[in-house]
């Protein structure tokens, strides 16, 4: 049974043209013992973090695909697509429409959903599932216009669905675009007992003459990192894997960056940031080449992206303050750098490319609670590089 919340559909005309598509490749415990992260990486900023784990006793450390994630297939699988489909690859979409382009991005929140369901938050959880379509179709410069949800769940808890829905509203007015429509589907048998699954899809705008592709990106533009508010929605099977072979609990004390103690759990489910607002701001000032939403696959993915050919990245990896909520789980998981850049986003949600003369101007023009950073330069070669 489906209890349609629907109010428009949206559909192509028979024979229209082709439009760009967008898709993404989207844990007992051991007795632990209390260790102080401080500094796990050289050149790293990291707050001092106190939070449980257990000894490596010689073994490696956890990485994604552990996890059950093989980022490498589901990039092979987004390239076997590209020759059925080509033009994809983009973080969003995009479909002319007069002088304008409609793009569309559409995504979930992945297993972060489990902690939801182990914590009891459910009032953000939607805001997660804005912000990871929202964010992504702004970085081709588009303004949200629309969003629709889809929600699953094999007995639908209507005070439950109030909560997560409300949380998809509060997301689309922070992101400045209405909640359009929605379907609720109830599955008997299909979830387990009070759980439930999301799905989000945005539409937005923008001018064809103002979309950001990356083309105009040369050898030293400069790097500007948008800090996150901690894990957002991506690596968090990692995240559960880490949680479950080291004891790490949910309830543990975890300081934050501005003296304020909070607990894993809490760190962990902070809704993702909504770049929206910040974002076009910024662009209207010009200078913004290209934007790199930092999902899955962290830095090392999502930055050459936006890059045309000939470009790389070099990441100065001293020039941010790190949530310590990486450290601790890099610690407690014993991840080596190379997996913690290619599966979190480290504290920066979002990189603009900007030339080297509207640097100095967007940062200065980026205090307070909104802050940007200098975090790296455009070079020749491919890949990113980390210094």
């Amino acid at each position: 049974m489906a209890t349609d919340r629907l109010l428009h559909l949206l559909r192509a005309p028979t024979g229209s043209p082709a439009a760009a598509t967008t898709r993404a490749a989207g844990w007992g415990r051991p007795r632990t013992q209390r260790v102080d992260v401080w500094q796990v990486a050289a050149g790293i900023r990291r707050a001092s973090v106190s939070c449980s784990s257990t000894s490596s006793g010689g073994q490696g450390g956890l990485t994604y695909k552990d996890a059950g994630v093989d980022i490498d297939a589901g990039a092979e699988l987004v390239r076997r697509i590209a020759r059925m489909a080509p033009g994809i690859g983009g973080f969003g979409g995009l479909f002319p429409y007069n002088d304008d382009y409609l793009v569309a991005s559409t995504d979930g929140v992945g297993t972060k959903l489990k902690l939801a369901f182990e914590t009891g938050i459910h009032d953000t959880i939607g805001i997660d599932l804005v912000a990871m379509s929202v964010n992504d179709i702004v970085t081709l410069g588009a303004k949200p216009l629309f969003f629709l949800d889809y929600y699953a769940t094999s007995k639908l808890d209507v005070d439950l669905a109030e909560k997560v829905i409300k949380g998809i509203r509060d997301g689309c007015e922070q992101s400045d675009c209405a909640l359009l429509g929605g379907e609720t589907a109830e599955m008997p048998g299909f979830y387990a007992e009070g759980e439930y699954d999301l799905s989000g899809f945005a539409v937005g705008v923008v001018k064809k003459d103002k979309v950001i592709d990356g083309k105009n990106i040369v050898k030293g533009d400069v790097l500007i990192g948008l800090p996150s508010s901690g894990v957002h929605s991506n690596g968090f099977s990692l995240v559960r894997r880490v949680l479950e072979k080291s004891g790490l609990s949910l309830d543990d004390q975890l300081p934050r960056n501005d003296g304020i103690t909070t607990t894993v759990g809490e760190a962990l489910m902070a809704p993702t940031f909504i770049y929206v607002k910040q974002v076009l701001e910024i662009i209207s000032k010009g200078g913004v080449k290209g934007l790199a939403h930092i999902t899955g696959g962290g830095f090392t993915d999502n930055i050459p992206r936006v890059f045309p050919s000939g470009c790389g990245a070099k990441i100065f990896t001293g020039s941010w303050e790190i949530p310590p909520i990486f450290s601790c789980l890099q610690q407690a998981g014993n991840i080596d750098d190379a997996e913690m850049r290619r599966t979190f986003n480290m504290g920066i949600g979002m990189v603009l490319v900007v030339s080297r003369e509207s640097a100095d101007r967007i940062i200065e023009d980026t205090h307070g609670s909104n802050p940007a950073y200098r975090i790296g330069e455009v070079i020749e070669g491919d890949g990113v590089q980390y210094v």
